[in-house]
């Protein structure tokens, strides 16, 4: 029970590493905000944390608007009393383009969703834990250090993660907030199910992995709550891999 007593919200937790860290959030003893765009699948998540004996309740979001995140940490505060722990997870895969055929819509698309909604989580987190304390833990990617073709408004955007969460940690330590990040690797998540469709293409996928298979969001989210946690109390402005070591390699 590292989280007994804590107020989270995780975003896109409707899915994947989103799901996986808002239960475990919840196993852990923390009472959980579920935000998520996709009402059904976030309602899904909140429900299943109760069935399991679990505090949780579900706020449609959309992370790339501010005002519907700051009413995200609002409705928090206004359920729970209070925001402890805010993990800015949502985010969306960019469409396969070069940087010359890359569309102007889907760069932006990409970056209002994995930039700016850690941005606008950041500052309406902060706004609530500044009196306080408290832990944020933003999702960047390896491919914010390591570069794959065709990728290009993704790299972008999950770099962005990373200096955002070095540049927040320095401003916000005087109010004793923590800002960490962690920088998964290939995941078995709906970003990845275009080509799981293909048994070829995934396998080829998972033998360029260092031990040959994917990660579950489940082993993310381990990671997540260590670092939510106050056993992880002197871990602050780094990025944490959970890639089985993926971006160690040359592949």
């Amino acid at each position: 029970m590292r989280l007994e007593g804590k107020t989270a919200i995780v975003t896109g937790a409707g899915s994947g590493i989103g799901r996986a860290t808002a239960k475990e959030f919840a196993r852990e003893g923390a009472k959980v905000i579920v935000g998520d765009i996709d009402g059904p699948s976030g309602e899904a998540t909140a429900a299943d944390i109760e069935k399991d004996g679990g505090d949780a309740h579900f706020v449609k979001v959309n992370v790339a608007d501010y005002e519907s995140m700051k009413n995200l940490v609002n409705q928090a505060v206004a359920h729970f009393g209070k925001l402890d722990i805010m993990h800015n997870n949502a985010g969306i895969n960019s469409p396969p383009h070069s940087v010359m055929d890359m569309p102007i819509d889907d760069y932006q698309d990409v970056v209002n969703v994995n930039q700016n909604g850690v941005f606008y989580g950041i500052k309406a987190a902060a706004g609530a834990m500044k009196e306080n304390g408290g832990v944020i833990v933003n999702t960047a990617s390896i491919y914010a250090y390591i570069a794959d073709r065709n990728r290009f408004a993704y790299h972008a955007s999950k770099g962005a993660v990373v200096s955002m969460t070095k540049s927040a940690a320095l401003d916000l330590a005087r109010h004793n907030i923590r800002v960490t990040a962690i920088a998964p690797g290939l995941i078995e998540t709906e970003i990845v199910s275009e080509w799981k469709k293909n048994p070829e293409v995934w396998g080829k996928i998972e033998k360029a992995q260092m031990r040959r298979k994917a990660g579950k969001p489940e082993e993310v989210a381990k990671l997540v709550t260590f670092l939510a946690s106050d056993d992880a109390s002197f871990l602050n402005a780094h990025v944490h891999y959970v890639d089985d070591g993926a971006a160690a390699f040359k592949r």
